[in-house]
């Protein structure tokens, strides 16, 4: 019974895994100044204050899926046949030995719905709409361990597993301004609408198997803001309570919380060749207006030595798993009341090189670090950008950081009237038969504007 549980849980973990997106911006286009969107990394970005406005829902539209699970980890090929992990013909070794202790996958999505940017207040402005989602899942290698080699004696860790994701529209105002011939700054004020948000966390989960005594500790909790959730429940003859077996949503409302965030940013000339930025972006919250809660109440935990353990022995078995099952049932508090969360802040700092023999030529570093709990991640980045003539631009880049090594790139072609770019964080690199990316980390960034 425990083994099914598990299976059924990484299960659906895995099927999240296949579905899951995580919103950032794009770093390929830091260092393009045809790129219109530089200020949602920078606010302090001032397009030469050239306006534009974009094409509804296509303006911006950016895809990222950032991991340290590979889909070469999930899916294998069995006599020709694409399976998964949890087939039992493909052996816990095979799938083992290429797994981290602690695997972790996000997915970012942002389309902006309409954006104009314009001179006015002497400097840059930008209005935008956007919609943006986050969703993030952690899985602890030892889960995998239990599925593929069933509960035999030992020691299993299973803390960690969690999943986090959020849903928001956003209203954003930006002001870049021209101080000097050094410095510039700027500013966005983002007002965001809630859609949606879920967190649940296995604070930790411990289960020691001996040959005559068993220890399992279990802390978790979930969190669900969404109008119209609520938890559904069954009851439970072994241990007489109520417990969370599932989830519904009915009489769903794209309207759950209000919130506000801030971006900041300055750049600073020192010479005709080198430019030095920095910014802090989504700096805010959403209050959410609901927190239905599910919950372990702490730390539970169940141990016995009263038997021997015996899957082979009926009663043995019936009353382990009967135990067991007070560790992972989940109690439904119901509506607890309004919640804050953040919505994953970012810091970017980068320097820019002009090459003096061919100043169509920059070369940029940039680091750009995610603060998001659990899901938090840095990135280290190289990049090369050419605008050989004023109306295209490329470049090429080359990073590294928590998700391991990556390769990205920008096309921008800008004539008078039309703006069009094709970029990437992140090429994803080799597809399984089904056009589906073997790695985890893919970035498409697309994009149709009107410069005037």
């Amino acid at each position: 019974m425990k083994h099914n549980i598990i299976r059924l849980l990484l299960s659906a973990t895995l099927a999240s895994l296949t579905l899951g997106a995580s919103a950032q911006n794009l770093q390929a286009g830091y260092f393009d100044d045809n790129y219109l969107y530089r200020y949602q990394a920078n606010p302090a970005f001032g397009n030469d204050g050239k306006g534009f406005v974009s094409m509804p829902g296509l303006g911006n539209l950016n895809i990222t899926t950032n991991g340290t699970l590979s889909l070469r980890n999930i899916f294998y090929n069995l006599n020709g046949q694409t399976t998964t992990l949890l087939n039992p013909g493909i052996s816990a070794s095979e799938v083992l030995n290429g797994m981290k202790e602690h695997s972790r996958i996000g997915l970012d999505l942002r389309e902006t719905i309409i954006a104009v940017g314009f001179k006015a207040l002497k400097g840059y402005n930008t209005v935008s709409v956007s919609a943006r989602a986050s969703l993030g899942i952690g899985l602890p290698k030892e889960i995998v361990r239990l599925a593929k080699e069933g509960v035999e004696n030992g020691v299993y860790d299973l803390s960690n597993l969690g999943a986090t994701a959020r849903g928001w529209a956003e209203i954003a105002f930006n002001h870049s301004h021209q101080i000097n011939k050094q410095w510039r700054v700027g500013g966005s004020f983002k007002f965001l609408v809630g859609i949606g948000s879920f967190d649940a966390h296995v604070k930790a989960a411990n289960l020691k198997l001996y040959n005559d005594q068993y220890i399992g500790e279990v802390d978790a909790t979930a969190h669900a803001s969404i109008k119209g959730f609520e938890w559904e429940t069954d009851y439970n003859d072994h241990t007489n309570r109520h417990y969370v077996s599932g989830m519904n949503v009915d009489g769903f409302s794209p309207v759950n919380g209000f919130g506000a965030a801030f971006d900041l940013g300055a750049v600073y000339t020192l010479n005709k060749d080198w430019e030095f930025s920095l910014a802090f972006t989504d700096l805010g919250f959403i209050s959410w207006n609901t927190d239905f809660t599910a919950t372990t109440d702490g730390l539970q935990s169940v141990s016995t030595d009263s038997f021997a353990f015996n899957v082979d022995n009926s009663d043995s078995w019936d009353k382990f798993t009967d135990n067991l099952t007070k560790l992972y049932e989940l109690e439904n508090k119901g509506d607890t009341g309004s919640r804050l969360t953040g919505i994953g802040a970012t810091m970017t700092a980068a320097a820019q090189y002009t090459l003096p023999v061919y100043r169509n030529l920059k070369f940029g570093f940039m680091n750009t670090t995610r603060i998001n709990g659990d899901f938090s991640w840095t990135d280290f980045r190289l990049s090369a950008t050419v605008e050989p003539v004023k109306i295209f631009s490329a470049g090429v880049n080359v990073g590294y950081g928590t998700f391991g090594a990556r390769f990205g790139g920008i096309i921008n072609l800008k004539v008078p009237g039309f703006n069009l770019f094709i970029a990437s964080d992140c090429f994803p690199g080799k597809f399984a038969k089904q056009y589906v990316p073997l790695n985890s980390n893919v970035n498409v960034n697309f994009g149709i504007n009107f410069p005037f």
